[in-house]
């Protein structure tokens, strides 16, 4: 999956003939599961239209600081600049570089640029004389000096009958520029996350189990976050209805306790890090009927033994990962929480507690507490579980960028 996916981009275009290949760059963008914002300079009118790029893009396309037909509504740079997670300038002829390397703003695209908080790419495109001319060459430097990025040209025929270097790159060219560019910047790029998530089920009979109400939901939302900062994800999931949105993330599909088990075994030795978000039984039928049992007695004894501790079992055997564990509690959940801090040979230990509001199983959200080896104490405040799994992850990152 591209780490492309779920970024917002500012595309911003100048007056170039490279201009018509903005539509299949936009049509890229979306494929890799980007949002794209178009804003044009009034000279890139000429090479293609707003309606081309808004319908491809799905966005209203921003060309002047006013939009005269609906009541000169202001078009926001601030805002849009604060909005994207990169802008990309392509075409940028010699004419906008020079504008933005000497803090020139006399259009929406470069007072965009002038206000972007994010990192910025330009994709040169020029004859091949502007493009080797001195002036060019420092405009390059200037801007490269700004911590802006360059997307280098290509060489190939260009508008004026010429052949030479000063062809904007290619749409393809630059998704893979982007992509490689951003990838090896990913503070988890390389290390190996093992994640559980969901419940197990432990059959009493072919038709009923033991179960509980985790929706898988902490555990999925760690997957894709952890897979869109860089790391190679496994993902050992009990039964849910969630599926995973990258899809560079291998998940193992799991129902009991046992086969949970099964899996991390199978994964541990190579994993860099472990997240147990899965809600995993902790007793199971010690037999499981083979037929469906008849409903006849007033009273049904089912006998239980305990399932294997999976975390209990990995804490004890390792080496170089860091472990991170779960804990739901009802009562006394610091101390509780400490004592599986040591029984379970953890780094770090999330506290759920059910006597918090909007924490537990089955909702969007979720309220934690961190407490570490050390028994450091850090309670978080409500969150969203997408926003808790980037607490999570940080926490990680902070361990191994320390």
């Amino acid at each position: 999956m591209s780490v492309l996916r779920g970024k917002k981009i500012i595309l911003g275009i100048s007056g170039g003939i490279a201009a018509y290949k903005t539509a299949n760059l936009v049509r890229l963008f979306i494929k890799a599961g980007a949002h794209v914002q178009v804003i044009m300079t009034p000279a890139s009118l000429d090479f293609i239209t707003p309606l081309t790029l808004a319908t491809l893009s799905k966005n209203p396309v921003y060309s002047t600081f006013f939009d005269e037909e609906n009541g000169f509504k202001w078009n926001n740079h601030v805002d849009l600049g604060l909005w994207g997670d990169l802008m990309v300038i392509a075409p940028a002829t010699a004419n906008t570089l020079s504008k933005m390397a000497n803090g020139t703003c006399d259009n929406l695209v470069l007072a965009t640029y002038l206000s972007a908080k994010c990192p910025v790419y330009f994709a040169p495109a020029m004859d091949l004389d502007m493009y080797k001319h001195p002036s060019t060459l420092q405009t390059f430097s200037t801007l490269t000096q700004f911590g802006n990025v360059m997307i280098p040209a290509e060489s190939g025929e260009l508008a004026s009958g010429l052949s030479g270097e000063g062809r904007m790159a290619e749409p393809e060219n630059i998704v893979a520029f982007l992509e490689a560019d951003l990838s090896k910047n990913l503070p988890l790029k390389g290390k190996k996350i093992l994640i559980t998530a969901g419940p197990t089920y432990e059959a009493i009979d072919p038709v009923r189990f033991i179960g509980n109400h985790s929706s898988g939901k902490m555990g999925y939302d760690l997957a894709n976050e952890a897979a869109n900062l860089g790391a190679e994800v496994v993902l050992v999931s009990g039964p849910t209805n969630l599926k995973v949105t990258n899809d560079s993330i291998e998940v193992i599909h799991v129902v009991s306790a046992k086969e949970m088990y099964d899996a991390c075994m199978s994964q541990y030795e190579i994993m860099d890090v472990l997240i147990a978000a899965a809600a995993v039984a902790d007793y199971k039928p010690k037999t499981s009927a083979k037929q469906k049992i008849k409903k006849s007695e007033e009273v049904f004894s089912l006998e239980l033994e305990k399932t294997k501790d999976i975390l209990a079992t990995l804490g004890q055997l390792k080496t170089k990962q860091y472990l991170v564990g779960f804990a739901l509690e009802t009562e006394n959940e610091i101390e509780n929480a400490k004592l599986k801090i040591q029984k379970k040979n953890l780094d770090l230990i999330v506290l759920n507690s059910l006597q918090d509001a909007g924490a537990g199983f089955g909702g969007s959200t979720n309220k934690v507490t961190f407490i570490d080896s050390d028994f450091n104490i850090e309670p978080k405040e409500l969150k969203l579980k997408e926003e808790v799994a980037k607490d999570i992850l940080n926490k990680v990152i902070k361990h191994y960028h320390a």
